[in-house]
């Protein structure tokens, strides 16, 4: 038996949707057909909530627009395009983007054509003392006579004694045959000098077989000697750690100081001080060693053996200069020429004004022609005391002395330049 006709011509009789394809809102009050809607009765789209599906013959819409059905006069609207920036695309799995071959070339001003020299008026290389200061001042910083030569040689001498060290640890021998020419003060006030003016740290180890007087130097702050360093060095592996074993000066200069009994401190051999020195590179940039007054005996071979260079410490007298000469012999004749050549010899005044007859100038001058630099420091009454060594109470002859010397040793942390091909 047929259906009945009625369902199909009720669903004949219902009137079409609107061709926009946008649902129609929920029947207002007082309408009893809620198929029929008046215009006003259509909420429009809310944004961001998806629209209903399309009836047959139209195109889906997006949330909250309206597109044109497709028929066949009239061609579907092509879908707007979005505005959304495109993101990069991602790498391969375990690459990484490269970086452009070569920075752009630019052509104008840079960021590195501000400097502060020409930008800051008057802030930077004023003069620091004397008549050109004032006259710097009273005009505002209009005119400007510039520094005087020893303002701008110390300027220097701080730039070489600042030089980076590129290989990470350096380490610097101070020796001398002949006792009492300055071997351990040259060793504290180079070491004071570079602590004061760097960055890094560093460090002054005692490795004198006999009692040295390197503690002497500073005000101590432990008990604890390179030795107690060498037997505890295995459980060393922080800065803090290896600080409980020495003692620094107001220059931030450290002291590993050596045993003060003879009888221990001759036991301290090569392999001991290989073994400090492994100890003593993770944590610091320079290492300044104080030697003994031999050249044979054991710890002697260990400190040659890793020195970077070498500073000679030597007497303006005959004696001390014949000594300090035979010294650069021996080195010469045991493989340690490479060493006298990058060496820098320190002539040290023990006595006030002195009416030796010996040409310092002709000493120097035969140093100069075997080590790469000679260096003079004058008496002074605060290191003829012997006690601890403050920068600030030298003399300004001799601080400037100490600092020519750091610039000499600075010269060196320097990668050597390449010998030029025969």
């Amino acid at each position: 038996m047929d259906a009945p006709a009625f369902g199909r011509e009720a669903s004949s009789a219902r009137p079409e949707a609107p061709a926009s394809g946008r649902e129609m809102g929920p029947p207002e009050a007082g309408t009893s057909d809620p198929e029929m809607r008046t215009p006003s009765s259509v909420e429009p789209p809310r944004i961001g909530e998806p629209s209903a599906p399309a009836r047959p013959g139209e195109e889906p819409s997006g949330r909250g627009r309206r597109h044109r059905p497709a028929t066949p006069d009239a061609p579907a609207e092509p879908a707007r395009e979005s505005h959304r920036p495109r993101r990069r695309p991602s790498p391969p799995p375990g690459q990484a983007f490269a970086p452009p071959a070569r920075p752009p070339v630019l052509d104008g001003p840079t960021a590195d054509s501000l400097d502060p020299d020409t930008l800051l008026r008057g802030r930077r290389n004023g003069p620091s003392k004397g008549w050109r200061k004032l006259v710097f001042k009273a005009t505002g910083g209009l005119i400007k006579p510039g520094e005087p030569p020893d303002v701008r040689r110390r300027r220097q001498l701080i730039a070489r004694a600042r030089t980076p060290v590129v290989t990470g640890h350096h380490r610097v021998a101070v020796l001398s045959l002949k006792g009492g020419v300055g071997k351990t003060t040259t060793t504290v006030g180079l070491g004071a000098t570079l602590a004061a003016v760097r960055g890094d740290r560093v460090i002054a180890v005692d490795a004198n077989p006999d009692r040295g007087t390197l503690s002497d130097k500073v005000v101590l702050e432990t008990s604890a000697t390179v030795r107690d360093l060498l037997n505890e060095r295995e459980q060393i592996k922080r800065y803090v750690d290896v600080r409980a074993f020495t003692s620094q000066g107001p220059s931030r200069l450290e002291i590993l100081a050596s045993d003060r009994d003879p009888s221990i401190s001759e036991a301290f051999g090569a392999a001991d001080y290989q073994a400090v020195a492994e100890v003593l590179e993770n944590f610091y940039s320079i290492c300044i060693t104080d030697c003994g007054t031999g050249l044979l005996h054991s710890a002697m071979s260990g400190v040659l053996g890793l020195a970077d260079q070498i500073v000679l410490v030597s007497s303006p007298s005959v004696d001390g200069a014949r000594a300090a000469s035979a010294t650069l012999d021996w080195l010469e004749a045991h493989d340690y020429g490479e060493l006298v050549r990058a060496a820098t010899v320190v002539l040290c005044s023990v006595r006030p004004r002195s009416k030796s007859a010996v040409d310092i100038d002709k000493l120097e001058a035969h140093f100069a022609a075997r080590c790469r630099a000679v260096v003079r420091v004058p008496y002074d009454p605060h290191l003829e005391e012997g006690a601890e060594i403050d920068l600030d109470r030298l003399q300004e002859a001799t601080r400037d002395a100490y600092l020519q010397l750091a610039a000499c040793v600075g010269d060196g942390f320097a990668p050597a330049p390449p010998s030029p091909a025969r």
